[in-house]
Parts: structure tokens; C-alpha cells; sequence
């Protein structure tokens, strides 16, 4: 139904709260001649990504909308900052324009040593079907990074800076949960903070997801329903290199709003934390003390009984 020739994302980021997992990243290219046992790191990103299903008013059919902006695999780059898109039977038959920006860019590197991916996006503002004068959604900034260095734990970083606009409303984001917002006739959106996600090999992070159900019923279109994720950023160490101990559970981070913008920023402190604390040694070094007091004052009582 498409015009273009459109791929079935392969990685979907499904929230747990205000924490993006991503659970199935796409394909990965390793860096050089993208050879697969040169033991390269692996990186990828995407600036926009969307998963809809549009509804036809005058037709019993749904279309999908099932497209990416700026994917890349390491070693590439992209800075393409418009993407249109033409579905058969909506609004005439004219290009929807999904997303204009002006800055749209996904970077990823890889080799033997380090694999680095990012995502940026800047004065962008994202149309869906049927609702060509409104905003589905318009962003100041949004970033997500991820590197993965041989020897060392992989890092991930996320970031929603500035103004957010939903349906022509200014929202405040909270990393509590999603961020509804509902326009009688028009429908709702659930925005939600991303987060990032890192284990000892591996690093993800994504800046924004959106639930989208809308019902415009104009221009032919009866309803457009689905998910949109802004600024992805994936990485993998590079294979054979000395890698940190493994912990328990993967380091998990969720964003907070930034206090006076509307926005988010990745916050330092762990979801779950476990193992020793910094005060473990002091603890197991009184115990110790207090076991040898408690043995020499047997022995003294003994002594004593036997004179």
C-alpha cells in the first residue's frame, strides 16, 4: 500500500515505568568491511522510528505506516532531516509529512577497540495521517548515546532537553509514569520518558516513546493508532575484548524532569542496587574484633573454673 518500500522495525522498546528496554535490537554491521570474525564492537542508531496503523474512513482497510528516519549500522552516518511518506487513499493521495527538523542525525562507529552510537534531534516536529496542521508532537532536543569500550563498562545516555509540545500542549514529563494527553475530537497520546540500559557487554538508550491513538476523521483517515520512539542509540562491545565483571542485573536508568522545562535528563541513581556497600568492610572488621573478645573471655572463665 505504500509508496515506498518500508522495513518492519526490528527492535520495538517496551517501558517498564519510565524505563525503555530494548529487548531486540536491530541487525548490527560490524565496523571495517562489515565482516563478522574480525571481532569489531557493533553500533547502531535511528533517529525516528514508528509503528502505525492508519484507519480509512471511506474503506472498511487499514494502512500501515511502518517506517524509520536515519537508521544506521556502524560505520555510517546520516543527516537526513525530513521524511514524507505516501499512503494510498490518505489525504489525496500528497506525501504525509511524518517528520521535519532542523537537525536529524544517527552516527555509528565500531572496530577492535570501541563502538559508539548517537542520535540527535533538534526543532523537530512529527505529523501523523490525517492531521496535517497539528503537531503530533514537537521537541527543543532530544539525544541518546551509547559507547561501548573494549575493557570497560558500556555506557548509555539519554536526554530530553527543552520544551515538549503534544496536540499544541505544553506538557511536563514525569519519570513516574506516562504523560497522557487527550484533545476531545482529536485523541490521545501517552508520552514517556525513556531511559537507558546497560549490562557488561551491551548499552541501549532511547529518548522518547509515544503511544498514539487518534481519530481526526478527516482527509479520509478514521483513526491512526500505534508507537513512535525518537532517538535510539545502541551499542556492542568488541568481541574477545577483557570485559568488567558481569553484575547481577543489568544497570537500569530512568530519566527525572528537568525542573522549569518540561523535559527529562538521565538520573545517576540506580534502580536496583545490590551487593556490598562501602561500609561493608568497617562492618566485617568489628564482627572479627568482637569474635576474639568473645573467645578470650571463654578461655579466662575456664581457666578460672579449673583453679
Amino acid at each position: 500500500m505504500n509508496s515506498n518500500a518500508f522495513r518492519m522495525p526490528a527492535a520495538v522498546l517496551i517501558a517498564t515505568g519510565a524505563v525503555a528496554l530494548l529487548t531486540a535490537p536491530p541487525a548490527f554491521a560490524t565496523g571495517g568491511n562489515g565482516s563478522t570474525g574480525g571481532g569489531e564492537g557493533k553500533a547502531g542508531a535511528v533517529v525516528l522510528r514508528a509503528g502505525l496503523d492508519v484507519g480509512l474512513l471511506n474503506k472498511t482497510v487499514h494502512v500501515p505506516l511502518t517506517t524509520t528516519l536515519n537508521e544506521v549500522s556502524a560505520p555510517a552516518t546520516a543527516q537526513k532531516t525530513a521524511l514524507a511518506v505516501t499512503l494510498d487513499g490518505v489525504e489525496g493521495g500528497t506525501p504525509v509529512s511524518v517528520l521535519r527538523a532542523d537537525v536529524a542525525t544517527s552516527k555509528a562507529t565500531a572496530d577492535k577497540n570501541r563502538a559508539e552510537a548517537e542520535a540527535n534531534l533538534a526543532n523537530a516536529k512529527v505529523h501523523v495521517p490525517g492531521l496535517p496542521a497539528l503537531s503530533l508532537i514537537q521537541v527543543e532536543k532530544v539525544t541518546s548515546k551509547a559507547v561501548c569500550e573494549a575493557g570497560k563498562k558500556p555506557v548509555a545516555t539519554s536526554n530530553v532537553l527543552g520544551s515538549v509540545t503534544v496536540l499544541g500542549k505544553k506538557v511536563t514529563l514525569s519519570a513516574g509514569g506516562p504523560t497522557k494527553v487527550e484533545i476531545p475530537k482529536v485523541g490521545m497520546v501517552a508520552l514517556e520518558l525513556s531511559g537507558t540500559q546497560t549490562t557488561s557487554t551491551t548499552a541501549a538508550a532511547a529518548a522518547l516513546r509515544l503511544k498514539v491513538s487518534v481519530n481526526p476523521l478527516d482527509l479520509n483517515v478514521a483513526q491512526v493508532e500505534g508507537e513512535i520512539v525518537l532517538a535510539e542509540a545502541h551499542c556492542e562491545s568488541p568481541a574477545g575484548a577483557p570485559a568488567p565483571e558481569p553484575s547481577a542485573k543489568p544497570d537500569i536508568k530512568a530519566q527525572t524532569a528537568a525542573s522549569g522545562t518540561g523535559a527529562g535528563v538521565t538520573t545517576n541513581a540506580d534502580l536496583a542496587e545490590t551487593g556490598a556497600g562501602s561500609a561493608t568492610p568497617y562492618v566485617a572488621g568489628g564482627a572479627l574484633v568482637l569474635l576474639g573478645i568473645g573467645a578470650a573471655a571463654l578461655v579466662v572463665t575456664r581457666r578460672g573454673r579449673t583453679s
